[in-house]
């Protein structure tokens, strides 16, 4: 009788040929997309590490929330390297930005199993964690056969991820048997986790509020506002999705005509695609990337730079967070609580469900319907500086309050012995 992830494997390979036109339709945005081909497939030029830590973090948000792990885990195994994969050149733009030389970067097969065996014989890492909801039955299924320690860490699963896993319930069962260890974000994750049928399930927090912001972000916010003046209040639309934008400029209407509006798409290979929406609009406009102090006819900022996502928040006096006001499952928050500054949520933030409901709790951000409520609170909080500052204040005191899931996750990791 065939497993169930037999027809999963089936399905990759029948999707193979399909594979190289898909990296070729994205570098038409983002040329990155062109490189490290083989390492896609499993084969690898650089000659192996004698004592390899593996992380994988797919994409942006991931490497920035593993960076205290790596820290801490540098300073536990100093006679290890740490292998960081990634599946996006983004992602493995940022673990290099953050970095440097201090880890190895490759990128993740897909998942194949000849193409999993030749990395894991490759890299041959003591133990390795996959962050968030990183679940890729034939590689955790090598893992296993090879005797390699695996363990889900910063794990999230939205209620309505676990819907579709439920549909593939053999193949989610197998391979969330086949951990050791899960270290759940939140209770709530966890109980959706065990009903999949996961097992050994911790729950540690979320590492992405241990992300400090950089010792220069507050210089660098500074730097930031007295280019774009003192004058008019600045409102910040952070890591906006497709679709996003055009809502909010057309819900602005007699909205906030005296504020900069700051824009910082998500993805950098929608910068241009920004900037054709202002222009087409007739919106005056600058970029950051022109680094150039604020002329008296602009209304936007577009923020066409990466790295400086800390700097954005705390140049702002309000942020509404991008990914939430379509279904997108919203954007770190987070980080914008760390620098004080208050929050505007949408009505999607599934990515980040219990850190949103926390942060309303706490009185650091407000809940919105849509593009047009979170103008019309942006506007009442621009008003009311008392509240504002009251916000900015909760903000950095729910941040700090829910710190220390980097800590719980490698006692976790210490106890059940995957670094044995």
């Amino acid at each position: 009788m065939f497993k169930p992830r037999f027809f999963y494997t089936l399905a990759l390979y029948l999707l193979l040929p399909f594979i190289p036109l898909r990296l070729l339709w994205r570098a038409r945005k983002q040329r990155a997309y062109l490189r490290h081909w083989p390492e896609r497939f499993g084969w690898y030029p650089a000659a192996s590490q004698p004592a390899v830590i593996w992380i994988h973090a797919v994409s942006v948000g991931e490497t920035r929330a593993c960076a205290p792990l790596i820290d801490a885990l540098q300073i536990r195994y100093p006679q290890h390297r740490i292998l960081l994969t990634h599946m996006t050149p983004t992602g493995r733009e940022t673990g290099h930005a953050l970095f440097g030389t201090r880890v190895i970067q490759t990128y993740l097969p897909y998942d194949y199993p000849g193409a999993m065996r030749r990395f894991l014989s490759h890299f041959n890492p003591a133990f390795g964690l996959l962050m968030e909801t990183e679940l890729w039955p034939n590689l955790i299924a090598t893992c296993q056969q090879r005797g390699t320690p695996l363990a889900l860490i910063n794990a999230r699963l939205s209620a309505r991820s676990a819907r579709g896993y439920a549909r593939v319930a053999g193949l989610a069962r197998d391979t969330l048997h086949a951990l050791p260890l899960i270290c759940a974000q939140t209770s709530a994750d966890a109980e959706r986790f065990t009903q999949l049928g996961a097992r050994h399930i911790t729950v540690t927090g979320n590492m992405k509020f241990d992300v400090a912001p950089p010792p220069n972000a507050a210089d660098q916010a500074l730097q930031l506002r007295a280019l774009w003046g003192e004058q008019r209040a600045v409102v910040l639309l952070a890591s906006t999705r497709e679709g996003e934008e055009a809502l909010v400029l057309d819900a602005l209407g007699t909205l906030l005509p005296h504020q900069l509006l700051v824009i910082v798409p998500r993805h950098p290979q929608r910068f241009d695609a920004v900037a054709a929406l202002l222009a087409a609009r007739g919106i005056p406009f600058q970029r950051r990337s022109e680094n150039a102090p604020i002329r008296a006819d602009t209304q936007t900022i577009l923020g066409d730079s990466m790295g400086e996502m800390f700097a954005y928040y705390g140049a702002a006096d309000i942020a509404i967070i991008g990914g939430s006001l379509l279904p997108f499952g919203g954007q770190n928050l987070i980080e914008a609580c760390a620098m004080g500054v208050p929050v505007i949520l949408g009505p999607h933030t599934y990515n980040f469900a219990q850190a949103a409901e926390d942060a309303v709790a706490a009185g650091a951000a407000l809940r919105v319907s849509d593009a047009r409520d979170a103008l019309t609170q942006v506007q009442r909080l621009l008003q009311d500086t008392a509240t504002r500052k009251q916000m900015g204040e909760a903000a950095q005191r729910f941040a700090a309050t829910h710190r220390g899931a980097t800590a719980r996750t490698l006692t976790a990791i210490e106890e059940q012995q995957l670094a044995s």
